[in-house]
């Protein structure tokens, strides 16, 4: 690769909102490396733009240490569905992602985009009381705040994305970012959600902040706490090499 235009890790690549990132980094200058615990979907994943794929599960830390090796950035996407089967052990949006801020802490890494979800921690309100009865029972909120915690109190410069209710519908392209906790409620597509990580990798203005995310369309009630997001547009590679790409890639690759 070209060290200098810096590789970025896409954890979770082969799941509804991963695909939706990989379509977005794979128009960028990076190299992208998915990272998938499902060996037969390698063609598939190199077929959408991956540069490089790795066959793991975040839950086996050497695993995770694997996958991030020389990568500047990582972008986390990982998740589970609630149901019974996630009550019986370790979560990997918990443990798992724990293996990976801390692969990615000693690895060198500089930058990390992890997905939440609203319902973590202070944002807790923002979820409908049966939904939260059901995401408390089976461990998957005070997993993502463990993971979250784990994020913040890391040595990398990190965006907490927490969406809203996620849906199959196409992209909007009209997002509302609450920050502090209880300000958006409502749902929004994994495609808005997708543009949201990608740009979050380049958007310097997003880092080592935590935002809730949901589509206008998909607002529920009142929106407090709403901040105005000056994105960065993503890359494309025949604009590469120009001063302002090349300060972002140095900054990865530092």
């Amino acid at each position: 690769m070209a060290r200098n235009r810096g590789r970025v890790l896409l954890a979770g690549a082969t799941g509804r909102t991963g695909r939706h990132v990989l379509d977005a980094l794979a128009e960028t200058p990076l190299v992208v490396r998915a990272l998938t615990r499902d060996a037969d979907a390698e063609s598939d994943l190199r077929a959408r733009g991956a540069d490089e794929v790795v066959v793991g599960d975040l839950l086996d830390a050497d695993d995770a240490r694997r996958a991030v090796l020389d990568a500047d950035a990582v972008v986390s996407a990982v998740g589970v569905s609630a149901g019974l089967e996630t009550i019986r052990g370790d979560l990997v949006d918990g443990a798992g992602v724990v293996n990976l801020v801390d692969a990615a802490t000693a690895s060198g890494a500089q930058r990390f985009v992890l997905t939440s979800s609203i319902g973590v921690g202070d944002s807790k309100g923002g979820l409908p009381l049966s939904l939260r009865a059901i995401l408390t029972a089976s461990g998957v909120l005070s997993a993502k705040e463990r993971s979250e915690n784990r994020l913040r109190d890391a040595p990398l410069d990190h965006t907490i994305v927490r969406p809203g209710a996620l849906t199959d519908a196409p992209a909007t392209a009209d997002v509302v970012v609450g920050e502090g906790g209880d300000s958006v409620r409502g749902s929004v597509p994994r495609a808005d959600v997708a543009n949201v990580l990608a740009h979050s990798l380049f958007t310097r203005e997003t880092e080592n902040r935590t935002f809730e995310v949901v589509s206008r369309p998909g607002l529920r009630g009142r929106a407090d706490n709403v901040v105005d997001i000056d994105w960065t547009p993503l890359p494309r590679p025949e604009a590469a090499g120009g001063e302002g790409d090349q300060e972002r890639e140095r900054e990865l690759a530092e």
